[in-house]
């Protein structure tokens, strides 16, 4: 009881300091989190995570009802943002870790700038990073950010956001057409 508690801590704020970039991924400036993503949001520095098991499953999360951004929706394995002050090889470590319980070697790929609006509730407006990497055993996830979870065969992801696209974060569609599309051999050689 106690481990889980501790695994569920509260890891994340609206108050953290995020990282504002331009169209070229240079820091122009901090923001908190609440700011970054009010109203039409500012472009800031976030990271995607694709971690696969030794079989080519992907583990999905559905995101906790707490939060603010699409709760409830199903989406990749992790995703957040550095903060001030930390290198992208830290945040992906730590969030890895804060959220799944996990460690994985993982492997950038790309970046890309998007943006989504969430109703009247804020939008995602970020320079995200793309990482992949295989992870060994089940995670142990933080309830705070993860309602759900499960490891799902590519083929199958393909079917279900076909079927129902509505039930998946825009970022995991936008970045999962692109990995089946550019990147398959790679994932394929975790």
């Amino acid at each position: 009881m106690a481990e889980q508690a501790k695994r569920d801590a509260v890891v994340s704020s609206e108050a953290e300091q995020l990282i504002l970039v331009d169209a070229d991924d240079e820091p122009v400036g901090y923001l908190d989190k609440a700011g970054c993503h009010d109203g039409e949001g500012i472009l800031h520095r976030a990271f995607s995570l694709f971690v696969f098991d030794p079989q080519g499953r992907l583990l999905l999360q559905q995101r906790a009802p707490g939060k603010r951004l699409w709760p409830g929706y199903w989406s990749n394995s992790c995703c957040s943002h550095p903060r001030r002050h930390e290198t992208m090889a830290q945040a992906v470590e730590r969030r890895l870790h804060e959220e799944l319980g996990m460690s994985s070697e993982l492997e950038y790929l790309y970046k890309f700038t998007y943006h989504a609006a969430y109703g009247d509730l804020g939008s995602e407006r970020e320079l995200c990073w793309v990482y992949i990497g295989r992870g060994e055993g089940d995670p142990t996830v933080n309830r705070n950010e993860i309602s759900a979870w499960r490891w799902i065969a590519p083929d199958e992801l393909d079917r279900e956001l076909a079927q129902n696209p509505e039930a998946f974060t825009p970022w995991l569609k936008l970045e999962w057409s692109r990995l089946r599309q550019e990147f398959m051999d790679r994932i394929q050689r975790l």
